[in-house]
C-alpha cells in the first residue's frame, strides 16, 4: 500500500477550491478566503486509510503553468473543482491526466437541483474519473466524504479493477482474482466450501465468517447466477461475481485488501517484495528446505494429483502451475528426477526437483513459492520461512557433523566416458530407458536421495563439461568429487589423473574414481600409472567398477557411498575402505526407501 496521498486541487477562479480545504480544516466556512491555502498535512491517525494525506491548492493568480505542471506530477490523485451553479466552469472542466479524478461540484448550497445530468456525460468519456461528489464547503456538506473519496482513489482505484463501460471486471483482475480462488481451493474441487470460506475470510480480514453469514453470501450469488454455488460450494464465476458486486457497490477497498493480501501492487502485478523476499546467505552455506516447506509441498502435490497414483501426469502438472505466470518446469525436469514408466513426475522426483531449485537458486525457489501462496496458507510473514541456511561448511569439518540435508556430487570426466549414464543410473534408468532420452532433453543435474545411517538424504549430482583449462569455481565447488572414466578406451583415464593432479591433489574434498562400462572389456590405460596403480599412489579408492547396461535397475550402492563420503569427509582414508564402515553406513537404504514410499502411501490412504 501507498506511504502517502497527495491531493491536488485545481479548477477555474472563484469555484471555492480554497475554501474546501479551510472548511475541512477548521470544520467551519471561513470569514475570509485568500487566493490560495498553503499545503496541509494530516497525519495517518485521524485519517480513516491510516496513511498520511497532503492537501495542495492551486491558484491561477498566485502560480505558473509551470508549478501546476510540477504540482500535477507529484499529485497522486486531483480534485476538479467546479461550482455547480455555474455551468461555465463545468464546461472548463479539463480531463487530462495519468492519475485518478474527483469531479467536486461545490456550492451545492446555492442551489437546488443536481448538476449530476450535466457531469455523467463526462463521467461516461473518461475512464480515469474516479467519482463525482457535490458539496457545499459554506454549509460543510460531504467536505469529509469528498477527502476519502480522493483517498480512496489512491489506495483503492476503480480503473484497474474494472471496466464501466462493459460493467464487468478487466482481465488483468480476472486473472488475478483466478489464482487467488485456486490456492484458497485446498482440495483442488473447483469451489470453496465453508472451511476454506472460512479460512480465506479469516487471511484477508482476520475474522471470520459467522454460519448465517456464510449462507447469505452463497445466496446472493444463487438468486443472481445459474452457476456460482455448486454442492453448496462457491465456484470460480461465483468468487468472481462478489468482486464485480463489491467494486459496483462502491466497495472496492474489499477486493483490494484480497488483492494485496495475495501480494498484487496496484498494477495487478505480485510485488517484487512478496516474490523474493530478503534472505543473508553467508559464503560457504547452502539453502534447503525445511520441514514446513515439504509439507506445504506435499500438500500441493496431493491436492493435484487426482487420481491418487502418487504421480503427477503432464496435465496434473499443468494444473499445477496455473497460479504460475509462466511454465517453470520443462522437458529437462523429466531427466533430473525420478518419473514412472509412463515418464511421469513421482513424488520423489517432485520433492527433488523442489530441492534441486532451492539448493542451487533459492530466489527462484522463493519466486516459486510465492506463486503457490505459501506464506498465506502457512500463514508466515514470507516465503523466507520455508528455507533452512546452512551453517558454514568450514564449522561442519571443525565439528566432525554437519546438519546439512542435501549434498553436491560434482562428475567429471572425458567426452563419452559415460558421465550422462552415470547420471541416468542414479534415477533407477538402466542404458535401455536411457536410449528413449531426446537429446535437446538431457540435463546436467540428477538428484535424488540415498539413505545413511537410516537417515534420508539428498545427493545432487552435476555433470560438468569436460574442458580442462576452463573449470570454474563452480565447478569444484562441491562436497564429493567423481572422476569418471571408459574402461573400454585407452584414453580416457588420463583425463580423470589431470583433473585430479591440477585442482583435487590438495583439496580436502573427497575423491572418488568410477570404472564405467565395466561390462565391456577392460583395456589398458595410455598413461603412465594404471587406475589402481594411480589411486593407490594418491591413496584415494581404488576404482569403483559401474554399469548401467542391465536388465534391472542400476544398483545405488554407489551413490550411498558418494553421500557418506561427502557428509564425513573427516574421516581416514583406511575407515572409508573398511567394509564394516560401509555396511555400517548404507544398512536399510532399501528398506527405508520403500517404508518412506509405503508410509506416503498410507498418508495418502488416510486424506
Amino acid at each position: 500500500m501507498r506511504k502517502d496521498v497527495r491531493i491536488l486541487l485545481v479548477g477555474e477562479p472563484k469555484v471555492g477550491k480554497t475554501s474546501l480545504i479551510m472548511s475541512l480544516v477548521s470544520e467551519e466556512f471561513p470569514d475570509e478566503v485568500p487566493l490560495r491555502a498553503e499545503e496541509i498535512t494530516i497525519p495517518a491517525d485521524v485519517t480513516p486509510e491510516r496513511v498520511p494525506t497532503h492537501i495542495v491548492d492551486y491558484s491561477e493568480a498566485e502560480q505558473s503553468d509551470e508549478q501546476l505542471y510540477q504540482e500535477i506530477s507529484k499529485a497522486n490523485v486531483i480534485c476538479i473543482v467546479y461550482s455547480v451553479n455555474n455551468k461555465k466552469s463545468i464546461e472548463k472542466v479539463s480531463l487530462v491526466s495519468a492519475v485518478p479524478l474527483i469531479l467536486v461540484g461545490n456550492k451545492s448550497d446555492l442551489v437546488e437541483h443536481s448538476s449530476m445530468e450535466t457531469i455523467l456525460p463526462i463521467m461516461n468519456q473518461y475512464q480515469d474519473i474516479e467519482t463525482c461528489v457535490e458539496c457545499s464547503a459554506k454549509n460543510l456538506k460531504n467536505i469529509s466524504e469528498l477527502f476519502y473519496y480522493a483517498q480512496k482513489a489512491v489506495l483503492h482505484p476503480t480503473g484497474p479493477l474494472y471496466c464501466p463501460e462493459e460493467k464487468e471486471l478487466k482481465p488483468s483482475c480476472i486473472k488475478a482474482l483466478t489464482r487467488i480462488f485456486k490456492i484458497s481451493d485446498l482440495d483442488n474441487d473447483g469451489t470453496l466450501n465453508d472451511s476454506e470460506l472460512n479460512f480465506f475470510q479469516r487471511t484477508c480480514f482476520n475474522t471470520p465468517l459467522a454460519p448465517q453469514a456464510l449462507e447469505d453470501v452463497k445466496n446472493v450469488v444463487r438468486r443472481n447466477m445459474m452457476d456460482g454455488v455448486k454442492d453448496n460450494g462457491l465456484t470460480l464465476k461465483g468468487f468472481l461475481f462478489l468482486h464485480t458486486l463489491f467494486i459496483q457497490r462502491g466497495r472496492h477497498e474489499t477486493t483490494w485488501t484480497v488483492l494485496r493480501r495475495f501480494g498484487y501492487d496496484d498494477d495487478l502485478e505480485l510485488t517484487q517484495e512478496y516474490l523474493f523476499p530478503l534472505i543473508k546467505i553467508p559464503p560457504d552455506c547452502t539453502t534447503e528446505l525445511n520441514h514446513n516447506a515439504y509439507l506445504f509441498l506435499q500438500s500441493v502435490f496431493d491436492k493435484h494429483d487426482k487420481d491418487r497414483d502418487c504421480a503427477l501426469s503432464p496435465e496434473e502438472v499443468k494444473d499445477l502451475f496455473k497460479v504460475f505466470p509462466y511454465m517453470p518446469w520443462g522437458p529437462d525436469v523429466n531427466n533430473t528426477v525420478c518419473t514412472n514408466e509412463q515418464g511421469w513426475l513421482t513424488y520423489q522426483g517432485y520433492l527433488s526437483q523442489w530441492t534441486l531449485t532451492t539448493y542451487l537458486d533459492v530466489q527462484r525457489s522463493l519466486e516459486y513459492l510465492g506463486y503457490l501462496g505459501y506464506s498465506i496458507i502457512y500463514e508466515q510473514e514470507s516465503q523466507a520461512a520455508a528455507i533452512t541456511v546452512t551453517r558454514n561448511k568450514r564449522i561442519d569439518l571443525q565439528k566432525k557433523q554437519t546438519q546439512r540435508s542435501v549434498f553436491r556430487c560434482n562428475v567429471l570426466g572425458a567426452r563419452g566416458s559415460g558421465k550422462s549414464g552415470f547420471l541416468q543410473a542414479f534415477l533407477g534408468r538402466n542404458l535401455q530407458r536411457q536410449r528413449r532420452i531426446r537429446e535437446e532433453h538431457k540435463s546436467f543435474y540428477a538428484i535424488s536421495t540415498t539413505y545413511v545411517y537410516g537417515q534420508e538424504k539428498y545427493l545432487l549430482l552435476h555433470e560438468v563439461m569436460p574442458d580442462i583449462d576452463f573449470l570454474t569455481e563452480t565447478d569444484l565447488a562441491c562436497d564429493v568429487v567423481c572422476l569418471v572414466y571408459d574402461v573400454n578406451n585407452p584414453r580416457s583415464f588420463e583425463y580423470c589423473a589431470k583433473v585430479y593432479k591440477q585442482y583435487f591433489i590438495d583439496s580436502k574434498t573427497p575423491c572418488v574414481v568410477i570404472a564405467a562400462k565395466s561390462d565391456l572389456h577392460e583395456v589398458r590405460q595410455h598413461y603412465s600409472l594404471s587406475p589402481h596403480d594411480f589411486c593407490r599412489k594418491h591413496k584415494l579408492h581404488p576404482p569403483q567398477p559401474f554399469t548401467c547396461s542391465t536388465n534391472e535397475a542400476p544398483s545405488k550402492d554407489i551413490y550411498t557411498r558418494l553421500t557418506t563420503m561427502a557428509m564425513y569427509p573427516h574421516m581416514a582414508q583406511a575407515d572409508l575402505k573398511n567394509s564394516t564402515f560401509w555396511l555400517r553406513a548404507s544398512v536399510g537404504a532399501t528398506v527405508f526407501a520403500v517404508l518412506g514410499f509405503a508410509m506416503y502411501r498410507a498418508l495418502l490412504k488416510q486424506r
